[in-house]
């Protein structure tokens, strides 16, 4: 794991203005090996040039998985300090490999990291089926990375928008949201699953049973003022990750008027606090 440190992932909501609204200045002082991107909304010809040339400065290595079916929407990418050794779209689902909802690089090190933007869904809609869907096939393919790791000695981190509070810990108004999505009992028990495979949940290891630290709070209303948001931007990491986890922290803005996405970066330290 030497070759990774620090790793952050945030929903950017939108390359483009996000880069216009303090993004680029973000990037340009975290101390982060790697960052994981969702919500990218962009191909590559359409990255902004302020943006290529604030990477290009500090020395960052692009991968970037666009969405091949709904231009304009979803997209991820992964950031690192370190050239990737190889870069996989998607994890063999013909069904949404070409979605712009997963991308994974290998880096120097040992050490895999993939990049998920996991879909929303609408209780009770065809949104929730096709939610629900995907958790099933890339369940199965965490299983299978868990199991592959384990044999050949490699970690990985998964980080991403997984689109769902784990516990009632997770959000402020659980009590509303019990039959909402992000907070239906089977997609929280489908997250749990994944726990008890072997996977370990690198933020609330650092942060047990207190409330948050959320990652989403809704643009309506005062909900970032009075901290009213959900804890759905995690980073899963394999065992020997999680034992190197020595701190993890939202980047929470410091007022409304400053957040460049609804999302804030959740950044993870592995090894010696910094």
């Amino acid at each position: 794991m030497v070759a990774v440190r620090v790793l952050s992932t945030v929903n950017v909501n939108g390359v483009r203005a996000a880069s216009t609204k303090g993004l680029l200045d973000w990037l340009a002082g975290t101390a982060a090996d790697v960052v994981c991107l969702q919500e990218v909304r962009a191909r590559p010809e359409e990255l902004p040039e302020a943006f290529r040339a604030t990477l290009d400065e500090h020395g960052w290595h692009l991968r970037m998985a666009p969405s091949e079916t709904a231009k304009g929407r979803n997209g991820v990418a992964v950031l690192s300090r370190a050239e990737p050794e190889a870069v996989r779209v998607g994890f063999g689902d013909p069904a949404t490999d070409l979605d712009g909802r997963y991308l994974e690089v290998d880096l120097p090190g040992g050490v895999t990291v993939g990049s998920l933007y996991l879909p929303k869904g609408l209780a009770g809609t065809e949104k929730q089926d096709a939610k629900d869907a995907f958790c099933k096939t890339f369940g199965d393919h965490l299983r299978t990375a868990f199991g592959r790791c384990v044999a050949t000695g490699r970690e990985m981190v998964v980080a991403g928008d997984w689109n769902i509070a784990p516990t009632e810990l997770d959000l402020r108004n659980w009590r509303g949201n019990r039959k909402n999505s992000g907070f239906l009992p089977h997609e929280r028990a489908w997250y749990a699953g994944l726990l008890e495979h072997g996977w370990a949940d690198l933020v609330r290891d650092q942060h047990p049973d207190v409330d948050g630290p959320y990652s989403w709070w809704s643009y309506r209303g005062r909900a970032f003022d009075n901290d009213v948001g959900w804890r759905i931007d995690h980073l899963l990491g394999t065992p020997g990750v999680a034992a190197a986890a020595t701190g993890a922290a939202v980047e929470r803005a410091p007022s409304h008027d400053r957040r460049w996405s609804d999302h804030a970066p959740v950044t993870v330290r592995l090894g010696e606090p910094g």
